[in-house]
């Protein structure tokens, strides 16, 4: 068939609004008709060349929703008509990862999907009967695409979809920061750093768990009113003495759980020193630049601080993300603050540009 697509042709330049051809689903595989897709600082990053491992040309697009029009052989837990959210963290179930509650990394396709291809080695994307690589297997700046069953967890048709989408990236990688990789206990003290889509779910995270006190660190007064929204109960504007006023504020302490969302490893090692010594737990899940490192005193460390890494908040996708979208349908997560922008795919590049002009949370692309 053919669709249009948002084609990343050369790093660095905007990307080319145009007609591809896609392949029908193999085994295994399912054609998912997009109806929204959130434009995610990972796919600017994609674009820009900064990534070490970008691949192009390739159909960017990673936070989508949309409903299967068709499956292939051998799919067994979808069918015509399933609403889904697509995963770039699949969760195949089996291997000897997701068959561990200490991770959701999954093995199954990791190598493939990688490497720009669905699990088989090849792609369903062409142009002139070239293949053009799938971007973190899911491909979704386009009207449709195809991706593995184990990638798309599906979800309950009452969720709208603009809002669905946001749950396949940046709000379940902050909201499983907390329930997940932290475990935020009740009546605890959380700060969290940054109040992008990644730092507001965590706020909402740590709401979710019960903590006590929330403070949400940025430099943007207005995200800061947005974390309250969320149920931050204190707020700071950040700055070189941000760790200083966090001591001060919890009695010289410092806070149980500290969450870093900016990808900057000056706040990371902030983070790191605002978490409380005996046992306060650091856990990181911005994204860093390449070649960018972490200094970190060991004695912070040696006197009981802990710091974790989380990748999509340890969300297992095709069990979670179904329970996370439930709990908004039910009134617990506030998602309409998130979505700041409605654009139309041929304003894909606008998405990027209101990016990095920091203007809103999320901008969110609906085909219609």
């Amino acid at each position: 068939m053919r669709m249009r697509a948002a084609v990343l042709e050369e790093f660095g330049q905007p990307l080319k609004v145009q007609e591809i051809e896609l392949e029908e689903p193999r085994a295994g595989e399912v054609l998912v008709r997009l109806a929204a897709c959130g434009v995610c600082h990972t796919d600017l990053y994609t674009a820009s060349g900064a990534d070490p491992s970008g691949y192009a040309p390739t159909v960017l697009g990673h936070e989508g929703a949309g409903v299967v029009e068709k499956v292939g052989e051998g799919v067994a837990d979808l069918a015509v008509g399933d609403h889904v959210v697509t995963l770039f963290s699949p969760q195949c179930r089996e291997c000897i990862h997701c068959l561990d509650p200490r991770t959701n990394l999954c093995l199954a396709i990791r190598t493939e999907q990688n490497l720009g291809h669905l699990p088989d080695g090849s792609t369903r994307l062409r142009r002139d009967g070239e293949g053009i690589r799938h971007f973190m297997g899911c491909s979704t700046f386009a009207e449709y695409t195809v991706m593995p069953e184990i990638a798309l967890a599906k979800i309950d048709p009452a969720a709208p979809f603009e809002h669905a989408c946001l749950f396949a990236c940046g709000l379940s990688t902050g909201l499983g920061a907390a329930i997940n990789t932290a475990a935020v206990e009740p009546g605890t003290t959380c700060v969290v750093f940054g109040a992008g889509m990644v730092g507001l779910g965590a706020v909402a995270g740590c709401r979710l768990q019960g903590a006590e006190r929330i403070i949400c660190v940025d430099l943007s007064a207005e995200r800061l009113e947005l974390a309250r929204g969320q149920g931050a109960t204190e707020t700071m504007i950040g700055g070189e003495d941000t760790v200083e006023r966090i001591l001060e504020a919890t009695g010289g302490f410092g806070a149980d759980y500290t969450f870093e969302a900016t990808g900057l490893v000056g706040v990371m090692g902030q983070a790191v020193e605002a978490a409380r010594m005996a046992w306060g737990l650091c856990t990181v899940a911005g994204v860093a630049g390449r070649g960018e490192t972490l200094d970190v005193v060991p004695r912070l460390l040696i006197t009981g601080r802990r710091i974790a890494g989380s990748s999509f908040g340890g969300v297992k996708g095709r069990d979670q993300v179904p329970v996370l979208v439930e709990r908004y349908l039910a009134g617990e997560i506030d998602v309409e603050p998130f979505l700041s922008h409605r654009l139309r795919l041929d304003d894909v590049n606008r998405g990027f540009e209101l990016m990095e002009a920091q203007d809103g949370i999320r901008s969110v692309i609906e085909f219609a």
